[in-house]
């Protein structure tokens, strides 16, 4: 057996099967002990996203940065390829039905997500260098002084998002603006590693001057691009959503039964690609919660969901383009398969099928208008990404040259990524950031006492005693 097959085959068990459990389940759990925290405070949330937003906030230090900044640096991880690449990737293998299962993993996703970041604030420290740093690897130690899984948690998001992720981020880029302008390879690579070097050199400070401007400016690009293309096939939004609907339940009944696709299918690929896009309960965003500066933890807790709820937003706008453009495809060309994903036969797979998409509507346009969207997208995921590795470069080594070289190794390998065959790297990738969710789905799991007390103010006892959480105000 290959490398190649035994890591396939170890990659789908870690996160088509025991992730999927372990992340669903840790949002479940939460929801039950936090009585529904993303229903009862979505409003309040709401409220405080609004209230803090800003493009140019006070400048971030070492003592922190703003909680708007705080939540642009997460969202900026959060919002990469996947969330374009994603829906289509589960709409063409599990059929519509898996935007809906998307759905209920952010649902729950929003309750891990506070959590993470209740436990990020209250666990965070300062380095040698006065420097303001917390995540999962700091609440692993200090809250469950287990050291040694905290050390793994720290090397594997290194390899998964600092070197690797970035790379895969990087030659997403380049790829994307090859096919799109023809802009040859190597400019695109010492473009982007150029402007990444600019950025990151420049500390925490740079870091969230640049996610609070380029965050929200991506994100409004891109949902307005989104809604034009509805707007062009809003005879097919309300079939979408019923299609999405009914094939959660009854693939058969949308797809026919030719399709192969069943509900476990349709659910686990939806829940998959959900978590993967929200990165909720992946150890990831904490890192940036945990520098907010907040008067309680519970305020960046309810950041943290809205953050979860924007992207939500990106996914289902992303897979409503798709399965709208789809319909619209299918009916016009008169096919009589009796399903719509066969238009999309033939076009690719992930993100080459949301460019098509686009393409029906803005014609070559929308080839060009995914790509820059993509480098927005990408190029702020490497920004995040960055800063969660930075964070635990500060964590395992205490000497004040680390963070420089480690700074150059994430520049030289941006720059390199473009030129090579990813799907090895995609593979390693998948792997890692697989592995770096067991250490925090630990945390989170044992250090769920501490999440409710920190949210509710009583005691772990009390929480069977549901009846007594309700008579207090929280």
């Amino acid at each position: 057996m290959s490398f190649d097959t035994l890591l396939t085959a170890f990659q789908t068990i870690l996160w088509d099967y025991l992730l999927v459990y372990l992340l669903c389940g840790t949002g479940i759990l939460y929801t039950f002990l936090l009585r529904g925290i993303q229903i009862r405070k979505f409003k309040r949330a709401l409220q405080t996203l609004i209230a803090k937003f800003s493009l140019s906030g006070k400048r971030a230090d070492k003592k922190g940065m703003s909680s708007f900044q705080a939540v642009s640096t997460a969202i900026a991880g959060q919002v990469g390829t996947g969330n374009l690449a994603g829906p289509a990737t589960a709409i063409i293998a599990g059929g519509p039905g898996a935007l809906f299962w998307m759905w209920v993993s952010s649902f729950f996703g929003m309750a891990t997500i506070y959590a993470e970041a209740i436990l990020a604030q209250k666990y965070r420290t300062y380095d040698r260098t006065g420097q303001i740093v917390g995540g999962p690897a700091y609440y692993i130690e200090k809250g469950l002084g287990i050291r040694w899984l905290a050390i793994l948690f720290a090397i594997f998001i290194i390899l998964a998002l600092g070197i690797i992720g970035n790379m895969v981020q990087s030659n997403s880029i380049a790829s994307a603006f090859e096919k799109s302008l023809s802009i040859p390879t190597w400019i695109t690579a010492l473009v982007v590693s150029l402007l990444v070097a600019f950025v990151i050199i420049g500390g925490i400070r740079n870091i969230a001057a640049f996610t609070e401007k380029v965050v929200p400016s991506m994100a409004f690009f891109y949902l307005l691009g989104a809604i034009i293309v509805l707007g062009m096939n809003y005879q097919y939004i309300l079939p979408a959503f019923k299609m999405i609907v009914v094939a959660a339940f009854n693939p058969e009944a949308v797809l026919g039964g030719g399709a192969g696709i069943a509900i476990q299918q349709a659910m686990r690929l939806g829940i998959a690609r959900g978590l993967f896009s929200n990165e909720a309960g992946m150890g990831s965003t904490p890192h940036a919660h945990a520098v907010a500066k907040v008067k309680t933890p519970e305020e960046q807790g309810y950041i943290a969901m809205m953050g979860v709820f924007v992207v939500g937003i990106i996914v289902t706008l992303t897979g409503l383009v798709i399965i709208t453009s789809g319909i619209r495809g299918w009916e016009a060309s008169m096919s009589d398969n009796p399903s719509f994903l066969s238009f999309f036969e033939g076009h690719g797979t992930g993100i080459t099928i949301t460019q098509y998409a686009y393409e029906m509507v803005f014609g070559s346009l929308g080839g060009i208008f995914i790509a820059v969207s993509l480098l927005f997208f990408a190029f702020s995921t490497i920004i995040g990404w960055y800063y969660y590795a930075e964070t635990n470069v500060r964590y395992l080594f205490k000497s004040r040259a680390a963070v420089p070289i480690f700074q150059l190794i994430a520049v030289i390998g941006i720059f390199c990524a473009a030129f090579i065959h990813v799907d090895l790297v995609w593979q390693l990738a998948d792997l890692f950031n697989g592995l770096m969710v067991l250490p925090n789905i630990t945390a989170l799991l044992l250090l769920a006492p501490i999440v409710v007390m920190e949210t509710t103010g009583l005691s772990w006892h009390t929480i069977p005693l549901l009846g007594k959480l309700g008579k207090r105000k929280i």
